[in-house]
C-alpha cells in the first residue's frame, strides 16, 4: 500500500463509510434518570434494551462520546458467532464440560434470538445465515481442527462438520486449504446498519440517546451516581460502564484485566463477474483461517471482500486513541497475506483500510462486575462481541436491577480473567508471546513461554 494520507476513520471504515448522514444529538443540560450507560456501542445498546425488556418504565439514558457504533462496534467484520467463548476447547478448559455446554445452548439461542429480533423489527441489519469455515492450512491445523469438531460434539453444537481439502477448494479456490470446519450456524451482518437498528428500536422505547458527549468523571453521591461531562451531568440509581477497550480511562483498576489491541482490516474494490467465479466462493460464508494470528473474511452485500487479521497490536501504556487508527504496516501485511490465499487476484485494491481498538482477557471472554455497587461493567469480547454483546447486555441489565438471572450464576460471569502484568513487564511480555506465535504459525512447536501460558489458560490474541 503506497505511503498516503490516511482518511478519518468515518470515511476509512467501509461501514460507517455507507452510514446515512444525521445530525447526533448532544447533551445540553443536566439529566436525571434510573439507569444511565456510558457507551453506545452494541453493549450500550443491548443493556438498554434489556433494561426495557426487565422494566419498561425504567427511564434510560445512553451517553456516547462520539456517535452511535464509533468503537468495535463500528469497525469489525460483522461476522456474528453462535459461541460466547472463543472456541468450545477453551470453554471446556477453563470453565469445566458442564459450564461449556451451557455457554454452547445459551450461544445458539442467543443467535437464534438475535435473527427473530431484526425480523420482528424488521431492522435491515443485512443478517444472513451462511455458516462460517475455519479453514487449514497445514496438516497441524486439520489435526487440530479435527479436535475441535470433537469438542463440538461434546459440548452438544449441532451440525459441525469436517471437509476434505477438495471440498473446501471446491467453494473457495486457494492453493493453501487443505480442509475446513465447518460451524453451519453462523451469520454474517453490517455491524453499523445493526447498531443504527438497536439505536433506533431504542429511542421508540424511550430510551435517551446523547452523542457527542463524552463522560469524564464519576461521582457517588449518596445513594446515587453523578456522571460529569464538562459542564453537563446527569444523575442515575445505577450506571453501566459500556466502553470496552476504553474502560481503563474511566475505570483504571481494571487495566490489569484486558489489553486493548488494535486489529486491522481491508475492503476491496467490487469483484467482476470473472474475479468472483475464478475464486468460487459460492457460498459467501464467513472465513477465518487455523492459525494463531488467523486471517478473517467475508463477502460485502455489494460485492467487494473483507479481509482482516488477529494479529492486533498493542500501543504501550495501554495507548487507545486515533493515532492507532491507521499502521502501514499492517495494512502491507494483509495485502500480501491475501495475494498468498488468492493469487488469482493478487492484482486486487483496497480502497478501505481502517483499525479499530478491542479489550482481549486472558481467558479470551469477557467479565463482568460492579463498583461500589451501582456503577456495572462488562467488556473484553476479544473481537467475538457481535453476537455474545446480546447476551452481555441481558448480564448488565441485571446486575444493574439486582435481579436474580441464571446468567448471573456462570463462571465466566462471577470470575474474573486472570490479569495482565503492568507495564513495562506488560509490553515485553506482549512482544514475547507474539515471537512465539508467529514461530507457532510458520510451523515450529510451541515455545516453552507458550506451554507455560496454555497451562494456566492465558492468551495473547483476539
Amino acid at each position: 500500500m503506497p505511503d498516503r494520507t490516511f482518511p478519518s476513520i468515518e470515511q476509512a471504515c467501509y461501514w460507517m463509510a455507507g452510514r446515512a448522514p444525521r445530525v447526533p444529538a448532544a447533551l445540553v443540560g443536566d439529566l436525571e434518570v434510573d439507569v444511565a450507560i456510558v457507551g453506545g456501542g452494541f453493549t450500550g445498546l443491548w443493556t438498554a434494551l434489556s433494561l426495557k425488556d426487565l422494566e419498561p418504565s425504567l427511564s434510560i439514558c445512553i451517553l456516547e462520546r462520539e456517535s452511535v457504533a464509533y468503537g468495535a462496534s463500528g469497525r469489525n467484520a460483522g461476522i456474528v458467532g453462535e459461541t460466547l467463548d472463543h472456541s468450545h476447547e477453551l470453554a471446556i478448559a477453563h470453565f469445566g464440560l458442564d459450564e461449556a455446554r451451557s455457554l454452547a445452548r445459551i450461544g445458539r439461542e442467543n443467535l437464534d434470538g438475535l435473527e427473530r429480533f431484526l425480523a420482528d423489527r424488521r431492522i435491515p441489519a443485512g443478517f444472513q445465515r451462511r455458516g462460517q469455515l475455519t479453514v487449514a492450512l497445514s496438516d497441524a491445523h486439520v489435526e487440530a481442527l479435527e479436535a475441535s469438531a470433537r469438542a463440538a460434539e461434546r459440548v452438544g453444537a449441532p451440525g459441525w462438520r469436517l471437509l476434505s481439502g477438495p471440498e473446501v477448494r471446491d467453494e473457495i479456490a486457494s492453493p493453501l486449504y487443505r480442509g475446513a470446519l465447518l460451524a453451519p450456524r453462523h451469520a454474517l451482518v453490517d455491524p453499523v446498519a445493526l447498531a443504527e437498528g438497536l439505536r433506533g428500536e431504542a429511542e421508540r422505547l424511550g430510551v435517551i440517546v446523547r452523542e457527542r458527549t463524552p463522560v469524564d468523571a464519576f461521582e457517588f453521591p449518596r445513594d446515587r451516581v453523578l456522571l460529569r461531562s464538562g459542564e453537563r451531568s446527569v444523575r442515575a440509581r445505577r450506571a453501566v460502564l459500556a466502553t470496552n477497550a476504553w474502560t481503563h480511562r474511566l475505570l483504571p483498576r481494571l487495566a490489569t484485566r484486558f489489553l486493548p489491541l488494535y486489529d486491522y482490516i481491508l475492503v476491496s474494490r467490487p469483484l467482476t463477474g470473472p474475479e468472483w467465479r475464478s475464486i468460487g466462493w459460492k457460498t459467501g460464508r464467513g472465513v477465518v483461517d487455523a492459525r494463531a494470528f488467523f486471517n478473517y473474511y467475508r463477502p460485502t452485500p455489494d460485492g467487494r471482500i473483507l479481509w482482516g487479521t488477529s494479529e492486533a497490536a498493542y500501543y504501550p501504556g495501554n495507548r487507545v486513541d486515533p493515532g492507532c487508527d491507521h499502521s502501514a504496516a499492517p495494512y502491507a501485511a494483509l495485502e500480501e497475506s491475501f495475494r498468498r490465499h488468492f493469487p488469482q487476484l493478487s492484482h486486487l485494491e483496497f480502497p478501505f483500510a481502517w483499525g479499530g481498538p478491542i479489550a482481549s482477557t486472558t481467558r479470551l471472554t469477557p467479565f463482568f462486575g460492579t463498583h461500589r455497587g451501582r456503577l456495572g461493567y462488562g467488556l473484553g469480547y476479544t473481537g467475538h462481541g457481535v453476537g455474545s454483546t446480546r447476551v452481555a447486555g441481558r448480564i448488565l441489565a441485571h446486575l444493574a436491577l439486582e435481579k436474580e438471572s441464571p446468567l448471573l450464576e456462570l463462571s465466566m460471569v462471577r470470575k474474573k480473567p486472570f490479569p495482565y502484568p503492568p507495564e513495562p513487564l506488560r509490553r515485553l511480555a506482549v512482544a514475547a508471546v507474539t515471537r512465539s506465535l508467529r514461530r507457532v504459525d510458520a510451523g515450529r512447536r510451541p515455545s516453552l513461554l507458550l506451554r507455560v501460558l496454555d497451562r494456566f489458560g492465558i492468551g495473547f490474541s483476539s
